[in-house]
């Protein structure tokens, strides 16, 4: 069995159906089809009951799940170690780093590991699932991400090791020229998508403690927080930002926190590597991020912010 071939399998378990199997492979549903079918024909008998709408693995195949999450893993882990086995020698680290703290955390990431050695670091910047296959793909040597306090966000737990190195909130802000002194009904906003992380935590965390007499109407939505600060810079709306991110703004008060207004939401910040298959080097650099690595204050604790009520936007 191929790795990307268990992958391919894997990906219709989890999603449900070939069309959303074949976005998480990054294939059209044609190409994906006729690979599926290639595998089938290589194997020598039927993986999945066609017969089914949408189509699904046979319940035998399906029985097989851990142990092809297992073996998945396992390869994926001996790809990584070959790879890192001859590339050590180059002195390149790579780290993975959500969209949403990648201009906030990791500098001061990539100071602490220039202090050990002689390394060159990489960092790649994606969404939290493009984090995490990276990491599983053995593409970089650890990731670093939002978490939600209380939450277990990560899955496989038992293949993992997560710490969390720090915290943040997300906080609503506006520009000054939002903020009027009269009670407004409508608050024009600006929003995440609902399949990204910070739009599943508003959805989840903050959109049920919203003021119900208040409607809350979107004027833009981006995937990206770095989007969503500029738009908020520019008057469009109140927007949900990492405190990490505008805290220099408010500083400046070219925005305005309305914490004492609207609801926020409390973030961890945690490292994630791969359980098993470290040697001391790993350990040592391990070592540097979740136990020695010093963040800003104002990312090493959550302040206590009350929610009251807004007085006016428009």
């Amino acid at each position: 069995m191929r790795l990307e071939w268990i992958e391919d399998i894997l990906a219709v378990l989890d999603t449900g159906s070939l069309a959303r199997a074949a976005e998480r492979r990054m294939l059209t549903q044609s190409a994906f089809t006729r690979r599926v079918r290639m595998i089938e024909d290589t194997i020598g008998t039927e993986l999945f009951d066609r017969r089914r709408k949408p189509i699904r693995l046979l319940p035998g195949v399906e029985a097989l799940a851990p142990e092809l999450r297992d073996l998945s893993l396992r390869l994926r882990k001996m790809r990584y170690r070959l790879k890192v086995s001859t590339s050590r020698t180059g002195g390149t680290l790579r780290f993975a780093c959500q969209h949403a703290i990648t201009t906030t955390v990791s500098p001061w990431i990539v100071r602490a590991l220039m202090q050990l050695e002689d390394i060159s670091v990489r960092v790649r910047s994606g969404n939290q699932d493009e984090c995490m296959v990276q990491l599983l793909a053995g593409e970089v040597d650890f990731a670093v991400m939002y978490t939600v306090p209380g939450d277990q966000t990560v899955t496989f737990k038992r293949a993992f090791e997560a710490r969390q190195i720090g915290s943040d909130v997300l906080v609503p802000v506006c520009a000054p020229g939002l903020k009027r002194g009269d009670p407004l009904s409508e608050i024009p906003t600006i929003s995440y998508p609902s399949d990204v992380f910070l739009g599943q935590v508003f959805d989840r965390k903050i959109a049920p403690r919203l003021p119900s007499d208040i409607t809350f109407i979107t004027k833009a939505e981006s995937a990206l927080t770095l989007a969503a600060y500029e738009f908020a810079l520019g008057g469009i709306g109140v927007a949900w930002l990492p405190r990490s991110l505008a805290a220099d703004a408010i500083a400046q008060e070219r925005l305005i926190s309305l914490a004492a207004d609207l609801p926020v939401q409390p973030l961890g910040i945690s490292a994630i590597r791969l359980q098993e298959g470290q040697d001391a080097r790993d350990d040592m650099i391990w070592q540097a991020i979740v136990a020695d690595l010093t963040l800003p204050a104002h990312l090493q604790s959550v302040p206590d912010l009350s929610t009251g009520r807004i007085q006016a936007i428009e």
